[in-house]
């Protein structure tokens, strides 16, 4: 069971630093993200301090280079749904990343009461 008091600590990875504070404390939290484990857009939001700025993850996830080693993949809506469409290029990288890290994907959601982080 998760301790709601225990706070969530993160290090900077390595090139994430030299951006606004806001962008780099979404970069942070997106690093930390364990393998095997999602999160939803407005989870990190509100840990990187940016409030209710889901949508705002969204578009910087999309603004991420194609070679980022970021976990983008581990990124969800507050459903568990994947967002990116199934049939694109993107949607199936998502699919097979999560499915390499032993996340369950089952009609293009993922339960969250079992992969959420934190």
């Amino acid at each position: 069971m998760k301790d709601p008091n225990k706070a969530v600590v993160f290090r900077s990875p390595p090139g994430l630093t030299g951006h606004a504070p806001q962008k780099e404390a979404f970069f942070l939290v997106l690093a930390s993200i364990p393998a095997g484990r999602v999160s939803s857009y407005g989870k990190i939001a509100e840990l990187a301090g940016m409030g209710k700025g889901a949508r705002l993850v969204g578009r910087w996830l999309g603004q991420l280079p194609d070679d980022t080693q970021l976990p983008w993949h581990r990124v969800l809506n507050s459903q568990g749904k994947l967002s990116l469409p199934a049939d694109s290029p993107s949607g199936a990288k998502q699919r097979a990343r999560l499915l390499a890290e032993g996340v369950l994907v089952r009609d293009g959601r993922v339960n969250l009461g079992q992969y959420a982080w934190p």
